[in-house]
Parts: C-alpha cells; structure tokens; sequence
C-alpha cells in the first residue's frame, strides 16, 4: 500500500524567474566559466542601479566574506573591538574574529528587534572611559526590518565609529525612500540559497567610495600586484563571484520588484488570518521604513505555545524556525563581552518563521494557518 506523502513546504526556498538559466547559458556558450566575465559586470550595474544613492557594488562568494572585507577596509585588526547586533546570525559577529578582534554584542529594541541605540552608546562611553574606542559598528537589518538608522548613525558620526549595514535579509528594503544597503558606511548584501533573491551562493559589498570599491576587488581575487608574474605585497583573499553565479543573480535582479511584493503579501496573509488569535503578534513597520518581509515572523504567549505550533507545522511537513538565538548567548561567544537588556532573549524564546517563500501558493498559506489555528487558537 502507497502511503501519501504531504507536500514539503519550505521556509524560504530558491524561486527562479525564468532568465536565469539564459545568462548561464551565455556564459557556457562564450566558455567565460571562470571568475570575472560580463555578467558580473551587469550582475553589478543592476544592483547599483537597483538601490542608488550613489553606491557601487562589489560581488562576492558570499555575504560573510563582505563582511569580513569591509572590516578590513575599516582597519580592523589583532586586538581591536567591534560592536555588534547580539541578535542576528552568526556571519554577522563571526568575520570580527577573523582579523583577530573581539566582538562586542549589543541587545536589541522591542520596536525593531534590531540594535539599540541607547545600550549601543553606553558600551561606547564605557569602552572609552577604559581607554579602548571600538573600530567599527555592525548593524543589522534583522528579517528585512530596517534597524532605527538616525539613531545609529548619528551615534556613529557623535564617536566617529564607523557602520558596517548588515543588509544580508533586507535588500529591497528602504527606510525614508532610501534603499537598505546605502545607508552606513559601507553595506552588505548575501545572495545565499534562502534570501530573497539568489545566486546559489554570493554576496556584495556596497560602498559610495569607487576607490574603496577597487580596493576591495583588489583584496578579494587574492591582492594580485600588477605584474606580469604572480606577485602579492597584501594578503588577499579569493572572495570574487563567479560569471556563472553572477549569470542568475542578472535573471533574478530582473524579478526583484515581484519577489519583494510577493513575501510583503505572505506577511499580510498572516497577519490578516492570524492576528485575532490571543498572544500572537506580528512586527510592524516604524514610520518610515519599509520592509522586504524576507520572513514573516510571529510572537507566541511562551516557549512552550512556540514549540507546540513549531512541531505541529513538522508533523505536517513543514519548515518554520525560531528566531535567531542571540550571539551573546551562543557557546562559542560565552567569554565576549556584551550589553543586554533581555529583548532578543525574549524574542529567541517565543518567536517563530513561517514558511515566507515568494513561491508560495494560497493552497500552502491556508494550509499553514489551519494547523496554526488549531494548536492556539
């Protein structure tokens, strides 16, 4: 006897649009299969284009390696502190530990979930009062969400400490007409398999500075000096994307807009469907900003009501997450310093992802809700 099996619903899976595989074909049929290549180049312009505001992109092998390339390019080095979102995934906080700095993890606000300015600015006055002024500042706009940047930025030109923008989850994002990438001293993007668009595996790096830029496509194919042997006075790193990836991330820029409305339309599909049931609560947008709705996220009364509609949803051969467990509570970071004030713990513990996938189909979001429903409600 056949046993039915339930279809698999996935948190955020890839969503190709249909030109993708037409640029990678191009770059087979011209044999440009090694790094570098017109699509790279096009993969590039379409992102400047895309967010403005004067910034230039740099494609990468992969948002982690954006990081790490703009805390160099920030003169982070041995022995140096940066201060860091504690809620966030560890690609954020991970990099400072590469150059041989030690992070520092700031808590979160309740009206973004994002980095808090007021225990950002106190870390900074007591690291100063210790003689020690951090290096940098990483932010993060957590699951789309852009994080209060007035606040930070002025916190940031008031100690002259530089913001990396943590853009990983948000592109496609804005906060007061500007897109989330533009906003810090130097942005992130990641391009990895579960974001909003995809090139299996990729990221940028974002600058206003075009020297800067060149500096950091310098470091990431390996600092080669110019020279007609392979001669190298820097170390680099092999960070650069390749014509074959940067080949779908061209078809996917191309569907950006639709992917963006279709996660913002799963977000009011929940919220619409689930918002009257007792204890749960959606993350709403400050004045100002607009969220990706990367991923839907909702709040539950408790651990244990988060559990149950979590397991219930894998029963049924559904993907959900809790949110991300904060980096001051992650083993490998049990020694780092940090400032909390309890919010992201809170979060950790009664927050859940819902499958959010722009490739959802209503079938899949009744289907999510009913089993929702019957556990809380």
């Amino acid at each position: 006897m056949e046993t039915s099996v339930l279809k698999k619903i996935w948190l955020s899976s890839p969503h190709m649009g249909g030109t993708e595989e037409d640029y990678v074909r191009e770059a087979f049929a011209s044999n440009w299969i090694a790094p570098l290549g017109p699509n790279v180049q096009h993969f590039e312009n379409s992102i400047e284009e895309f967010i403005g505001n004067n910034v230039h992109a740099a494609c990468l092998s992969s948002g982690t390696g954006a990081i790490h390339l703009a805390l160099e390019l920030l003169g982070v080095g041995q022995g140096d502190e940066v201060l860091c979102q504690s809620f966030t995934f560890s690609a954020s906080a991970n990099p400072i530990t590469y150059l041989g700095a030690s992070p520092i993890f700031i808590d979160s606000e309740e009206e973004t979930w994002n980095i808090s300015p007021e225990l950002l600015e106190k870390a900074i006055t007591d690291r100063l009062d210790e003689g020690k002024k951090p290096k940098a500042i990483v932010a993060v706009h957590l699951y789309g969400m852009p994080y209060k940047v007035d606040e930070i930025n002025t916190i940031s030109r008031k100690y002259d400490i530089p913001v990396v923008e943590d853009s990983a989850e948000a592109l496609g994002s804005t906060y007061k007409g500007f897109k989330c990438g533009s906003l810090g001293n130097l942005g992130i993007l990641s391009f990895n398999g579960n974001k909003i668009i995809t090139t299996s595996g990729g990221g940028a790096l974002l600058t206003k500075d075009d020297a800067m830029k060149k500096k950091a496509v310098f470091l990431a194919t390996q600092a080669r000096d110019n020279a007609p042997h392979y001669q190298h006075s820097h170390i680099g790193y092999n960070y650069r994307m390749s014509n074959v990836l940067a080949g779908i991330g061209r078809g996917q820029m191309e569907v950006l807009g639709d992917r963006v409305a279709a996660r913002r339309h799963n977000f009011e599909y929940y919220k619409e469907h689930l918002s009257a049931i007792e204890g749960i609560s959606f993350l709403e947008e400050m004045e100002g900003s607009k969220s990706n709705r990367w991923l839907t996220c909702i709040l539950t009364p408790s651990f244990g009501t988060r559990e149950r509609i979590r397991l219930a949803l894998e029963n049924e051969n559904i993907e959900s997450r809790p949110l991300w467990k904060p980096m001051h509570l992650q083993p490998v970071f049990s020694t780092a310093m940090s400032y909390t004030n309890g919010v992201s713990r809170d979060l950790f513990e009664r927050g859940l992802c819902l499958p959010s996938g722009s490739n959802l189909e209503l079938a899949d979001l009744e289907r999510i809700c009913a089993i929702i429903k019957k556990e809380v409600a």
